[in-house]
């Protein structure tokens, strides 16, 4: 099956028979073998395995920070793999919001300014970008921290503005990699809970890499990795 071309009926995130393989001074190293699945949209799917099954490397190559050496990913009816790197930057910065493990905040901006800078790099004009972003810290519950900057949050409260900003642009898609890896288990739950809630109110689909066990429980969905295949 290819990717379908009608991008209304088809998956959020549509992934064939994708292999990537990195050449190394021992041979070839094989971090992911024939994946295939389908992301619904809506969907919050929860990427399990241990350390070194693949999911960073997945995340990478449907986020389009990676090519994958066979296979076919599709996203949103866009078939990434024809994309050049113009197109996968034009991509990532339309359609996709990241969220990291680090949070990735900078640390000289305060909260709100955080949040802007990906409507900053799409040049939104300053007051419809100030007002977005206001509107995405209060529904993250940061409303009353929006001047503050990283260093004076808590580390729930930069993921949460880490989420804010992901959904600055109004992605089709957001790609989190372990991000409850810094985070206690009561606040990791709490951001877990956070971001389920944002892909329901904001229509949004989530593909999430995590050893959490909450966020498995949270998701619609777990698709587990071994090995660089789909268990």
């Amino acid at each position: 099956m290819t990717i379908q071309q009608n991008a209304a009926a088809a998956p959020m995130v549509t992934v064939r028979n994708v292999t990537r393989r990195f050449d190394s001074g021992a041979g070839e190293v094989y971090a992911l073998r024939g994946v295939s699945f389908d992301v619904r949209r809506g969907e919050l799917i929860a990427l399990k395995g241990r350390s070194g099954s693949g999911k960073t490397t997945l995340l990478n190559l449907v986020g389009g920070l990676d090519s994958p050496t066979s296979g076919e990913i599709g996203l949103d009816g866009t078939d990434l793999t024809q994309l050049d790197e113009e197109g996968r930057l034009a991509l990532r910065r339309d359609r996709i919001g990241f969220v990291f493990q680090s949070f990735g905040l900078i640390p000289i901006l305060t909260a709100v300014e955080n949040v802007g800078v990906p409507m900053r790099l799409r040049r939104v004009p300053v007051r419809e970008r100030e007002e977005r972003a206001r509107t995405l810290l209060a529904l993250v519950g940061l409303a009353d921290h929006a001047e503050q900057r990283p260093g004076e949050l808590s580390g729930g409260q930069q993921q949460r503005v880490a989420i804010a900003r992901a959904l600055a642009n109004e992605p089709a898609l957001i790609i989190a990699d372990e991000p409850t890896g810094q985070l206690d288990s009561e606040t990791g739950r709490s951001v877990m809970e956070l971001l389920r809630a944002v892909v329901r109110s904001e229509g949004v689909t989530a593909l999430v890499a995590t050893h959490d066990p909450t966020l498995m429980e949270l998701a619609d969905r777990v698709v587990e990795l071994s090995d660089g295949r789909i268990v």
